[in-house]
């Protein structure tokens, strides 16, 4: 046990206190306030709905905190508990060879610490998701979509992982810097693949039939200069009762994706409003600004690896006691969670900015009040609660509060009529 051994005991802790004192905070907050309806949206959504969203975000809240204390131990056990040793040893006797001996070490790991946090994803999914009427997903679904998730985790980040190794075995000091332009390339080609080659291996993609509709959006994208390869419906209630609309891809791979639940929800000028907002990102470059962000940390943090793998401390502080590539890039992965936890209320700020400007991009193409009657109606059919506590929303939320952001659209709206 060295000095880094308690630096990072201590940021666990910091990191475990600040995450229950938040969740302590909020889950105080919405109780408080479950017997009333927020005056922002009297008449528009009933006691019944409001206590219903704040009954689902305690559940959630419980889970929450059961998780985050869970991977605390396991973090625990894998590292001061020697697990990391210990595997790292067992694989001596298949003779892998250097590259295959630190895949398969990362990749036992990943699968041990998701293995024993499944339980509370199986909880999460037929127990709280199904109490409060969102699961859909059946238990054969269910196993169907991990085997599929383990599969594309061998094919694709197994490679991934024999290519960095190989570069920080080969590439001298500065292999940090290759290994970054490697990470930056991986992602934008899955940036731009993923709606064609992976999105499809889980659910199903329509063209839109509705005519009114589809041309309601194509008049909506020419205004913009949107150019996508197409509009479609994913069959979202496959697995649950939750609503949303998203583009994806890059480049000449842009999609239009509305969930089947949230056709079913909204009106014409109520689904064009909610595409006027995702449209605002794309006009506003949050994309491009949030892989810059993306780039810039990820280069930071292969910066830093490249240090801290030199470092016999590391490893000792963190209980490894034989070094190697595939042990500096495990304990990286693992505690970078920790530390990064810090960084949260920055970010989180940077996107609740973007969802605001994405707002204001689509009141000037459609009318406000058509974008604050589909809020109005995604909070209560997704029962999110309408009564964060502040603080607790200022470090996890990446969108507003519901009340400052209707009351954002309700300022653009007025501004608008005069």
């Amino acid at each position: 046990m060295n000095t880094f051994t308690f630096v990072f005991l201590l940021a666990l802790a910091a990191s475990l206190g600040i995450e229950f004192w938040l969740a302590r905070r909020h889950a105080a907050h919405v109780q408080a306030h479950r017997d009333r309806v927020p005056e922002p949206f009297q008449g528009t959504i009933s006691l019944e709905a409001h206590q219903k969203a704040a009954d689902y975000t305690l559940a959630k809240l419980r889970v929450l905190k059961i998780g985050r204390l869970l991977s605390a131990v396991l973090l625990l056990l894998f590292t001061l508990g020697g697990g990391i040793d210990a595997i790292d040893r067992f694989l001596d006797r298949f003779e892998l060879g250097p590259i295959g001996h630190g895949v398969t070490l990362i990749l036992a790991v990943t699968f041990l610490m998701a293995l024993a946090e499944l339980p509370l994803s199986v909880y999460q999914t037929f127990v709280v998701e199904e109490k409060f009427g969102f699961n859909r997903t059946t238990p054969a679904q269910f196993v169907k979509d991990l085997i599929l998730q383990a599969i594309l985790a061998l094919v694709i980040g197994a490679p991934l992982l024999a290519l960095i190794l190989w570069v920080m075995d080969r590439a001298g000091s500065w292999w940090w810097l290759i290994a970054w332009v490697i990470l930056m390339g991986f992602s934008l080609f899955m940036s731009w693949a993923y709606p064609t080659l992976i999105a499809p291996l889980f659910n199903k993609f329509t063209p839109l039939e509705d005519p009114g509709l589809r041309e309601r959006i194509q008049r909506l994208l020419q205004r913009c200069g949107f150019h996508s390869k197409g509009i479609f419906v994913m069959d979202g209630s496959r697995r649950s009762a939750h609503g949303n609309a998203y583009f994806t891809g890059l480049g000449n791979n842009k999609r239009i994706v509305f969930f089947d639940t949230l056709m079913n929800a909204l009106e014409p000028e109520e689904l064009e409003a909610v595409l006027a907002h995702e449209l605002g990102h794309y006009k506003r470059k949050h994309v491009i600004k949030m892989l810059a962000t993306s780039a810039v940390l990820s280069l930071t943090g292969l910066a830093l690896l490249g240090w801290l793998a030199q470092q016999p401390w590391f490893y000792q502080g963190l209980g490894v006691s034989r070094p190697s590539n595939a042990t500096a890039l495990l304990l990286f992965m693992l505690i970078l969670p920790v530390f990064s936890t810090f960084l949260q209320p920055l970010l989180a700020a940077i996107q609740r900015k973007y969802e605001f400007e994405a707002d204001a991009f689509a009141a000037g193409l459609t009318r406000p009040e058509a974008l604050i009657r589909s809020l109005v109606k995604l909070y209560r059919d997704n029962a999110a609660t309408l009564t964060p506590d502040p603080l607790y929303a200022a470090f996890h939320y990446s969108h507003p509060p519901a009340a400052i952001r209707i009351q954002h659209l309700q300022r653009l709206k007025e501004s608008t009529a005069t």
